[in-house]
């Protein structure tokens, strides 16, 4: 039980981390002055009210500023080494492998019923009295 429960929880953590480091996003942020006023992962921010008006853009500069990070993730993943085998040893390595690693699972524990019995203690030879010998 804890075996699977490690397998599934590294499974999930690895394909978590394939998901963000794959993942591309930008963050807007936008400054009035020197001061931060928005900030917005995944969309648009919102401006103040200096920067909606266009006509003034041609004839200042404005005091307002956006600034763009783009977190770009990664667009190149290595292909596995079995996409690269021959298409006739493909299917004899995936069976092999299916095959072994069925007979990695361990059996489950068996309880023993008389592990903690301690025999009686042996006043005389039972079978010498009977004369009872095994052949």
């Amino acid at each position: 039980m804890n075996k699977l429960l490690l397998y599934k929880t590294i499974s999930l953590a690895l394909s978590v981390l394939v998901l963000f480091s794959t993942m591309s996003f930008t963050i807007e942020k936008h400054y009035c002055g020197n001061n931060l006023v928005d900030k917005a992962i995944f969309s648009k921010v919102q401006k103040c009210s200096g920067m909606n008006n266009e006509k003034d853009d041609l004839v200042k500069k404005p005091c307002c500023e956006d600034v763009v990070d783009v977190v770009e993730g990664q667009d190149k993943l290595n292909t596995s080494e079995f996409q690269k085998l021959d298409l006739d040893l493909q299917p004899v390595l995936a069976i092999f492998l299916y095959t072994y690693s069925l007979t990695i699972n361990s059996l489950p524990k068996e309880t023993i019923p008389h592990r903690y019995y301690s025999p009686p203690n042996l006043i005389k030879d039972i079978q010498l009295l009977d004369e009872v010998y095994l052949i």
